[in-house]
């Protein structure tokens, strides 16, 4: 049946219908046209499925960020083709993603989902990464259009910015991934752009995204974001998430019937909505759905996540120190040994392990390494899982105390919000504690509710009140209530929650040392070995949908960690497992640093890697990292609007002295540059060939990167290409350059002329400077 017909057949209720979701994560069907329900899954990082926590067991790739730094279009796109299969193995037929906002400012919570400060490298990655999901079938869903850089007050802000900003910056990624992979859904943002809601602004919509670039695909609103039902349905968005409920339904059938909206625009709204479960295999003709995909603990996909975390990761300074050669190592800090893997938020996914770093370099070097403990990084205390506790069950209870179901957890916590608990009068979880003798054990529930906890046989009792009615602040900022108990091996606790909100979840840990202690015992370790490796980082505390960050310094003591262990050690190297900037006090009593990023379910694995060779880490940075605070852009709105007022110069573009350049990145050799020249076509900068030669003792990859830096506008990338060498090994390196990225907004878009062109390895490390010859 074609999608006119179909439409045809359907009354006005029936097709309004289908514009809202079914359930938070599905659509309706309609048997009578042959359309089944569409499945959608949040997706930048793993296909999470329909459970916000505790559900199908799931891939955890590398974070958005640690990706990008490959600047490799090519394994861009083998993580699409990887996404593509997990959500077909969950029978997933859209993935919301990726996320290509900016990287405005490195105080912004939700960076690790997004890829880059800069508009051309967080395009073609996320062309590359669309193609690969919708060349297997799978739909992605580039968000979030448009102007949402920052969690704070993210629902109601408007962001303040002029024309020329928003065309050269905010859309620009938007633009080229429309253009270049052709999207078959967007989803629209929860923010206000110039006073009008995202997902009802007729000019972004109508006037830039379907009329100027020719988006044919289906705009979806971020879950609860639409805020009207005419002028919604009337300015562009076609499905209004999640559902049932909502703006729309009933409201808008009556907004048809009172003429406020014409029904011509919901057979619109449908006909883009049947395109896609067309292209789905959800529309006519139903997709068979693949047996046989590789687990996500298989050998393949377990290579694979290795090389694209390894080879992400970035050396940032190295005075010789890496690779680890035949030494012993003191490996110290808790990341080592809690090792974060993803970020917080609606990314979240259900990792079949997650190898920590402790178990990754002592799987490797076995009793050369030494593991231990550091200070605290959480003012937050995690659900325990396996290691912890044993035998961890989740039970729910209707109104009458009957059991509604069990299940089996890897972990502690569950989602009493939008999973398979919503609607339990009351929830338990419980778990048997993990001990060799009697310990004291600090030992607790989170979440919000009227709790009791058993323990061994005695009863507490704790209110954890709802503060806002917020979802965010329910699901990833949860109350806790914790006691200190001295638990026997075998011992069980049980906790059991009334009203649960959302998120639900216990605690179970060894009581805290004191920071002096902590520093003490890692000094003392630092001083026996060859060299000291120190891991530090942020957690899903800091790098987390729904908050923004207050300072880019490291939480706790961990700062005084690695000044104390570096001046015992003979020598120190410092891994920060965090996807986006920190301060580093510390940075020139170290002998090395590596970025390691959010690794995912892999992450030990990996960082061994680095560390010792095996894959060069061979990560450009992708985020301008700032000496302090106060360089970091401002995200606070004032009276509901957070104005954009640096306008372009944003990252690198505004920036003079920073910590590291965009672009930095040492590998494990050296590069030496020759002669290059450019090709102008049109005026413009076509591509640029540049001779390059391996000139270390090591194979390594290098990033050639071409800027253009105009005579009266910021500096800005326009082209980037990556070449494998060997020691000795030279190669002509032709870099194509983006000619839409050459040229400003002044009541439509103008040709730059003038200026050089900065052939570098990242901005602090410009090897050759040409004319543009563009006059």
């Amino acid at each position: 049946m074609d999608i006119e017909k179909a439409i045809a057949r359907l009354d006005l209720a029936r097709k309004v219908r289908l514009l809202t979701g079914s359930a938070l994560f599905a659509l309706h069907d309609e048997p009578e046209i042959g359309l089944a329900s569409l499945k959608l899954s949040d997706g930048p990082t793993g296909v999470r499925g329909a459970e916000l926590r505790g559900g199908t067991i799931a891939c955890v790739l590398p974070n958005a960020t640690l990706l990008a730094q490959h600047w490799d279009t090519a394994l861009a796109r083998e993580v699409g083709e990887v996404l593509a299969d997990e959500a077909a193995a969950q029978q997933v037929h859209v993935v919301l993603g990726p996320t290509i906002n900016l990287h405005r400012t490195a105080l912004g919570g939700r960076l690790f989902e997004a890829y880059s400060e800069d508009p051309l490298l967080t395009a073609a990655i996320a062309a590359a990464y669309v193609r690969g999901l919708q060349d297997k079938g799978i739909a992605a869903t580039p968000k979030h259009y448009v102007a949402n850089e920052s969690e704070t007050e993210r629902r109601t802000a408007s962001m303040v910015l002029d024309e020329k900003t928003l065309r050269e910056i905010y859309l620009l990624p938007f633009e080229i991934v429309v253009e270049d992979s052709s999207p078959w859904a967007i989803m629209a943002a929860y923010n206000n752009v110039n006073g009008v809601p995202a997902t009802e602004h007729a000019e972004l919509v109508e006037g830039v995204l379907r009329g100027e670039w020719g988006f044919d695909g289906l705009l979806m609103s971020d879950w609860f974001a639409t805020k009207s039902t005419a002028a919604s349905a009337n300015g562009g968005l076609d499905l209004a998430m999640p559902g049932p409920g909502g703006p729309w339904e009933d409201k808008l059938v009556a907004a048809v019937e009172a003429g406020e909206v014409a029904e011509s625009t919901i057979n619109d709204h449908v006909a883009r909505l049947l395109l896609l479960a067309s292209r789905t295999g959800a529309f006519g003709e139903q997709r068979a759905w693949p047996q046989d995909l590789p687990a996500p603990d298989s050998t393949l996909r377990r290579e694979q996540l290795r090389r694209f975390a390894a080879g992400g990761m970035t050396v940032l300074t190295n005075s010789g120190v890496l690779p680890l050669q035949d030494d012993s190592v003191a490996l110290i800090g808790r990341h080592a040994i809690d090792t974060v893997a993803q970020g917080g938020g609606s990314a979240g996914v259900r990792p079949p392990h997650v190898i920590s770093i402790a178990d990754g370099l002592t799987s490797r070097l076995g009793d050369a390494v030494s593991v231990v403990d550091g200070v605290e990084v959480r003012l937050r205390y995690a659900a325990p899982g396996a290691g912890v506790l044993t035998d961890i069950r989740a039970t729910t209870f209707d109104a009458d105390g009957e059991v509604l179901a069990t299940r089996d957890m890897e972990i502690a916590e569950l989602a009493a919000y939008g999973g398979w608990a919503q609607g339990a009068t009351s929830i338990e979880v419980s778990g048997e504690v993990v001990l060799d003798e009697p310990t004291r054990m600090l030992i607790g529930v989170r979440g919000f509710g009227e709790w009791t906890v058993d323990v061994g046989g005695k009863q507490y009792a704790t209110l954890l009140a709802w503060a806002d009615g917020i979802v965010e602040e329910a699901l990833l900022k949860p109350p806790h209530w914790t006691a200190e108990v001295l638990l026997s091996p075998g011992d069980r606790i049980t906790a059991r929650v009334r009203g649960a909100s959302a998120l639900v979840g216990l605690i179970t840990q060894p009581v805290p040392r004191s920071p002096a202690d902590a520093i003490g015992a890692a000094v003392r370790a630092a001083r026996e070995a060859d060299v000291a490796v120190v891991v530090v980082g942020l957690t899903e505390e800091q790098e987390t949908e729904g908050f923004d960050k207050t300072t880019l310094a490291l939480p706790g003591e961990q700062d005084a960690l690695v000044a104390a262990v570096a001046a015992a050690a003979r020598r120190t190297v410092v891994v920060v497992n965090a996807a986006t900037p920190v301060l580093m006090p510390w940075l020139d009593q170290v002998d090395a640093v590596l970025w390691a990023g959010l690794p995912g379910q892999e992450a030990g694995d990996a960082v061994a890697a680095a560390l010792l060779g095996d894959v060069e880490p061979a990560g450009r940075l992708v985020t301008t990292f700032p000496r302090a605070d106060a360089d970091a852009l401002n995200l606070v709105p004032s009276d509901g609007e957070l104005v954009y007022s640096e306008g372009t110069a944003i990252g690198y573009r505004g920036a003079t002295n920073p910590l590291f350049w965009f672009g930095h990145g040492l590998g494990y050799t050296t590069w030496e540059y020759g002669t290059a020249e450019l090709s102008v076509v049109d005026g413009l900068v076509g591509s640029v060939s540049a001779e390059v030669t391996n000139t270390g003792d090591r194979a390594g990859r290098e990033v050639v990167q071409v800027y253009l830096r105009p005579r009266d506008e910021p500096v800005r990338l326009i082209g980037f290409a990556v070449a494998d060498l060997a020691p000795g090994g030279t190669a002509h390196v032709e870099v194509p350059c983006d000619p839409r990225v050459q040229r400003v907004w002044q009541d439509g878009w103008h040709p730059l002329t003038g200026g050089e062109v900065l052939i570098a390895r990242g901005l602090g490390d410009v090897r050759v400077t040409l004319p543009a010859d563009q006059e």
